[in-house]
């Protein structure tokens, strides 16, 4: 019985000489019957292999790469197999998808066995806010995170997912490719989808603030799953969409059809443990900091200090600095007495930025003689000289 050329061409040598069966609730069990299946062909057990891979088809039927698995494990009790998916060898780049979606998944799976803890990033939840959800592509994977006691973020789960075909930076409208930023997903569509969306799609506010400013084009960046004979498609696969298997979706659900859940799209995340993370929370007590000593000199009505806050290339829904200056100037020339409340504050480092970046959101409530006013408002603050500044301002 030939032994399966998986150990050069699909897997990871150093990985799958790792600790294989590190179990926790978090364990995806597709994922760890796929890991299964390809140590036990990499030890040359071929006919536990072919169990293994027949349990995964079970609970998993339309998932494309395991069935190559099947056939090429039937196949190899026959003849000789020369590479992975020779079985099926005329579609090279079929069969090149699959080892990409092979590898990614297995280098995960040992990665989340050696613990998670969260990236180097600053992130505050506000108080309607419970989890946030952080996408790396360049792992090809959706990791959630709740907040936990005093304001920390608890590891939950994390999901394979496909990206777009041509990777990151999207751009342009057409040009394939996902945005890297800070986006928050609106409520499952309920209009009719076709079927390539799978069981359900939720918007991402893509263009955000920052990328109609750079001139970026496109919409209908979503979450969504899979079409019903689709388990699984390849890493790069999508239009610009970030796409998880239907189970995986729905798994999500209820912390999706919230609305407004965070999801930071970003490359290659920093995995940092909570020492590290004491640098954030340092950051975070600057940017707060910044923001009472914005609202301060607000209410103040003192202008020259209130407008010493936003940076010089700060732009705004109806122009630029300038305008923004002679606008405040003009209502603030009374030195109305006002009174401003901010509340329910959330923070997330704007991933993969020129420069060190973060969206705010709050509550703000505007009380002066002639109105109140209640809103939702969105600041981008940057650091300028060591100092943080408003880059853009605007209504949530």
């Amino acid at each position: 019985m030939a032994l399966l050329p998986w150990n050069a061409t699909a897997v990871n040598q150093d990985a799958l000489t790792a600790r294989l069966f590190v179990q926790n609730k978090n364990t995806n069990a597709v994922e760890r019957m796929l890991v299964q299946t390809l140590e036990a062909i990499k030890e040359g057990r071929l006919q536990q292999a072919l169990d293994y891979v027949n349990q995964l088809l079970t609970i998993s039927p339309n998932f494309a790469l395991a069935h190559l698995i099947h056939g090429d494990l039937l196949s190899a009790k026959t003849r000789i197999l020369h590479g992975f998916g020779d079985v099926n060898a005329a579609d090279v780049t079929r069969i090149q998808d699959f080892k990409d979606e092979a590898e990614t998944r297995i280098r995960n799976y040992f990665d989340r066995n050696r613990g998670l803890t969260q990236p180097n990033l600053l992130v505050e939840l506000s108080e309607k806010q419970n989890h946030v959800l952080f996408v790396d592509t360049a792992r090809s994977r959706l990791y959630v995170y709740e907040k936990s006691q005093r304001d920390t973020l608890k590891y939950v789960a994390d999901y394979y997912v496909t990206i777009g075909k041509n990777g990151t930076g999207k751009k342009d409208q057409g040009d394939k490719r996902t945005p890297i930023g800070v986006y928050f997903a609106a409520r499952k569509l309920n209009r009719p989808l076709p079927d390539l969306y799978g069981d359900a799609a939720y918007p991402l506010n893509y263009p955000n603030e920052i990328d109609s400013y750079e001139r970026k084009t496109g919409s209908g960046i979503w979450i969504h799953g899979t079409p019903r004979d689709t388990y699984s498609r390849p890493p790069r696969a999508s239009d610009g969409c970030v796409v998880l298997s239907n189970p995986d979706v729905q798994a999500l659900q209820n912390i999706l059809q919230t609305g407004g859940t965070p999801v930071v799209i970003g490359v290659n995340f920093q995995w940092v443990g909570a020492d590290a993370l004491k640098q954030q929370a340092q950051t975070k007590a600057e940017l707060s900091n910044a923001l009472e000593s914005w609202r301060r000199d607000w209410v103040s009505q003192n202008t020259d200090a209130y407008l010493s806050h936003y940076t010089r290339d700060f732009f705004y829904s109806e122009g630029d600095l300038a305008k923004w200056s002679s606008y405040k100037r003009q209502i603030q020339a009374a030195k109305p007495k006002v009174s401003i409340n901010l509340a329910d504050i959330s923070m997330f480092t704007y991933p993969n930025a020129k420069q060190n970046m973060v969206v705010v959101d709050f509550e703000q409530e505007y009380i002066s003689p002639a109105l109140r006013n209640v809103m939702k408002k969105r600041q981008y603050w940057v650091q300028e000289n060591g100092q943080w500044k408003i880059l853009y301002e605007g209504s949530a």
